[in-house]
């Protein structure tokens, strides 16, 4: 084989001896970077049309290439399309496989245009497509939390702080926590939507190109909202990837934090729902196991995709402009992460409309560890008693409690009013569990009315964005 084969023909000119086929290996990207074919060739589609515009192109050289490229897609969607290392990458496999088919006008596609903004452009349409996948499922796991969240609005259960049974809440309106957690993370997709959605062709290889390419055009048949400003930061930031990472990174921490209390409400310990079999698995030793493998799992992929920020971080920290070979290591953790984001969510959204509460169990846990606590410090405040006071009372009420395993509302009204003689009849409808939940009835609070239009506004949000 000559040196002029076994060297890559878009650059082989220059060198006088074929790549060590080490290097050939270590160097290449098309192991990888093949996930970017769709994109790379609707790419090339909008280059030839636009070239077509400005004359580099006749309507039959144009016509040409876009069939050849739609051929060579539907091989590579076949998987017929066989892959070259020795090419380097998705762009000059593509290229070299519409020449063969189509001959010497398969060489002008490349006029007007480098790999450098190629590949930026490729990225930018796989991102996008991605991230509306990514859209419509973090949609679909908020329906599912909202159906719960209605269904059991009136279920009570102790909300905690420190793990320590803190006050009274219910179910629906700690779901209702999850749903506010993942409304910000949906805005922080669209907001990197909107910023990735500049083209970056035209750029070229970093100063832009001598021929008069209409940016604008192809800009605007990819569907992107214009073309990016700048030549040299064209080609070679990837920020638009960290922001995605970055946003798979919060919500896969919200995600874990929700897989958290899932294991924990399905341990015997708490026992507050059930999950599905089809979400969990069995022990081989121990024949009683019902463990919840999907959160736990969720819980984990969580420091996966907080790897692949922190690579992509390091990996653009120190590149001098413009393009570098280093960028070539963007795409493994950029499409990991997405990756893995779609595989929690769906796994999230299949999961979540079926968890089953135990309602009995929340509320005796709710009963235990004084949740109306602060209810009866607020009570005693609306009688006339400074705050700091009533904290006081409510205090030595519960050390009381304590000794006598008895809790507030257990207690006898003349065993409360030895703390305060400002006690009086009244007080046992704020120390019940209903009656703490349905105090706060504000926006926000955990009454059960509130978090029925919570829910209301919710779905209406998720329609007016099409969920």
């Amino acid at each position: 084989m000559s040196s002029k084969k076994e060297t890559n023909s878009a650059w082989g000119g220059r060198f006088s001896e074929p790549t060590d086929a080490f290097v050939a290996r270590f160097t290449a990207s098309v192991d990888f970077d093949r996930e970017l074919a769709a994109q790379d060739i609707r790419g090339s589609v909008a280059h030839a049309t636009m070239l077509n515009t400005i004359g580099v192109l006749t309507d039959d050289e144009r016509q040409a290439i876009e069939t050849g490229l739609r051929e060579i897609l539907a091989e590579i969607e076949a998987g017929s399309f066989s892959w070259s290392v020795a090419l380097e990458d998705v762009h000059m496999n593509i290229e070299a496989a519409l020449t063969e088919r189509i001959g010497t006008t398969g060489k002008k596609l490349h006029t007007g245009r480098s790999r450098n903004d190629q590949v930026a452009t490729d990225i930018r349409l796989w991102l996008r497509d991605t991230i509306d996948v990514i859209s419509g499922e973090l949609t679909r796991l908020q329906q599912g939390i909202l159906s719960v969240a209605e269904r059991e609005r009136a279920t009570i259960m102790p909300g905690f702080t420190h793990l320590q049974t803190a006050q009274p809440v219910t179910f629906g309106h700690h779901l209702m926590a999850w749903h506010e957690m993942l409304e910000r993370d949906h805005g922080r997709l669209q907001d990197c939507r909107k910023r990735l959605n500049q083209s970056p062709l035209g750029a070229a290889a970093l100063a832009g190109t001598s021929y008069p390419v209409d940016r604008e055009q192809t800009a605007s048949l990819l569907g992107f909202d214009g073309p990016t400003r700048n030549s040299l930061d064209s080609v070679s930031d990837r920020d638009f990837a960290i922001e995605f990472c970055a946003f798979a990174s919060l919500l896969l921490t919200h995600l874990s934090r929700a897989s958290e209390e899932l294991v924990l409400w399905t341990s015997a310990q708490f026992d507050f729902i059930e999950l599905p079999d089809r979400f969990c698995t069995g022990s081989s030793i121990m024949p009683q196991k019902k463990n919840p493998d999907v959160p736990e799992l969720v819980r984990g992929k969580t420091g996966r995709v907080n790897g692949h920020l922190i690579a992509l971080l390091t990996l653009m920290k120190s590149q001098p402009l413009a393009y570098n070979k280093d960028n070539q290591e963007d795409k493994e953790p950029l499409f990991d992460a997405a990756e893995t984001v779609i595989d929690c969510l769906r796994a999230f959204a299949d999961m979540v409309p079926a968890i089953q509460a135990k309602p009995d169990n929340m509320r005796e846990a709710a009963r235990r560890g004084f949740s109306t606590a602060t209810d009866l410090a607020d009570y005693l405040v609306r009688k006339g008693i400074p705050f700091r006071d009533s904290h006081e009372i409510v205090g030595k009420s519960v050390a009381y409690g304590i000794a006598q395993n008895k809790d507030l509302s257990e207690m006898s009204l003349p065993e409360l009013q030895q703390f305060s003689a400002a006690i009086e009849e009244d007080v046992f409808d704020v120390l019940t569990l209903q009656g703490s939940v349905t105090a706060r009835n504000h926006i926000g609070g955990t009454a059960p009315d509130q978090v029925l239009k919570a829910v209301q506004q919710a779905k209406q949000q998720l329609k007016q964005r099409g969920g």
